[in-house]
């Protein structure tokens, strides 16, 4: 059973998605402030910066945002992102050049926000990457002919010059995904068709991305959700005209309880509070800890209380195992994303490394954003990245 509970008060809006009475995924967002990651704008080129091959773009936002000339160029391969290292970002850019942007990542204190040309628009089961020629599938779709039968599908039914990544939703579905692609790209039609007045040099929005709700609702229609818990009449309301505007939404209830704390009352808020610590421990008795830096997520494995059986390898075995499954859920629970380096106790048996890795892939897969496995580096230490899902502040 699949729960999405949203408490508003006057500073923030908390939104946790529980599954089966645990919680999975936890959300904050502060009212005082507009989340711009996904929204899409005519941005201004301002400076160029040549050494770092970037460029600052004014999107009509207090501080401009930032691109680099891999987020200018075409993209022609949606795993890479090398790109010809003789191309110099003046001659692709120049200043006071008009530019059609995304926000990638939200700015904070101390930087502006990230951009791209590069356009991602989410539905159901596609994401829609107008301006390029690629089509590929979700990792987590693993039977070969029917990626190959989804991307025949989709290739089909595009319009020239766009291309998508087919969702893990898509499997097993065809009318639906072709409906799909139509409404997408109707979508994006209407955006690029917003009234811009070419003497206008101001940045100007053109599209405001999903708020977190939403994105929960498009990603996880299929895991049937039962109903939505809020605490504010007006949020209520709010809700419920998001899903009259889908059919697919109509057996998802609203229920209003407008006690002071819906989280404390449905047992969610202890399970929030040690979502935010830095120590979790492990049935075992072992425990890992996250500690988050700007460069990356590093996780450490300690085999803490555990003292095990009198074969080693089997006691370090345990404790690796059962941290990979904590691992997997603690990085969607706090959305953790970039790079994260997880080492693990030292392992002595390739065969366990391997079982290692298999289990966190497993494990990943109940995740619905893209994650990377990437192994154990030359120095034993675990080595993945992760996309997240909604931008927090630094």
């Amino acid at each position: 059973m699949t729960e999405i509970f949203v408490q508003k008060n006057n500073d923030k809006k908390e939104i946790a998605l529980v599954e089966n009475g645990i919680l999975v995924e936890y959300y904050e967002e502060d009212n005082s402030e507009t989340r711009k990651e996904g929204n899409i704008y005519i941005g201004i080129i301002k400076d160029i910066v040549e050494g770092m091959q970037a460029a600052f773009v004014n999107i009509g936002t207090e501080k401009n945002s930032f691109i680099h000339l891999k987020d200018v160029m075409p993209k022609v391969d949606e795993t890479k992102e090398k790109i010809d290292t003789s191309i110099k970002i003046r001659d692709v850019i120049k200043p006071n050049q008009k530019i059609l942007v995304q926000v990638k990542k939200d700015s904070n204190e101390k930087k502006g926000a990230k951009v791209s040309t590069h356009i991602n628009l989410p539905s159901k089961y596609i994401v829609l990457m107008p301006n390029t020629n690629i089509v590929t599938v979700s990792q987590k779709i693993e039977d070969k002919k029917e990626q190959e039968r989804l991307i025949k599908l989709v290739r089909e039914n595009l319009s020239e010059n766009n291309g998508a990544i087919i969702r893990t939703s898509a499997e097993g579905k065809e009318k639906e995904i072709i409906e799909d692609i139509k409404r997408i790209e109707a979508k994006w039609n209407k955006i690029i068709g917003t009234n811009i007045n070419p003497n206008n040099n101001k940045p100007k929005l053109l599209y405001k991305s999903e708020d977190i709700l939403e994105k929960i609702l498009i990603d996880l229609i299929e895991n049937n959700i039962t109903r939505i818990v809020v605490n504010d009449k007006k949020e209520k309301e709010e809700i419920e005209k998001k899903l009259e505007e889908n059919p697919e939404y109509k057996n998802i209830k609203v229920e209003l309880r407008e006690e002071e704390n819906i989280f404390d009352t449905y047992d969610i808020g202890k399970q929030i509070e040690k979502s935010k610590n830095r120590k979790v421990w492990l049935k075992c008795g072992g425990f890992i800890t996250i500690d988050k830096t700007e460069a990356l997520t590093a996780i450490d494995v300690n085999t803490g209380k555990y003292t095990g059986n009198k074969n080693l390898e089997q006691t370090i075995f345990k404790v690796n195992r059962e941290a990979t499954v904590e691992i997997a859920k603690q990085i969607r629970l706090r959305d953790t994303g970039g790079i994260i380096i997880i080492d693990y106790i030292d392992m002595e048996n390739e065969e366990d490394k391997e079982k290692i890795v298999k289990l966190l892939k497993e494990e990943l897969k109940k995740d619905r954003t893209k994650t990377q496995v990437e192994g154990f580096t030359k120095l034993d230490l675990m080595e993945m990245t992760r996309k997240h899902i909604c931008s927090h502040k630094e």
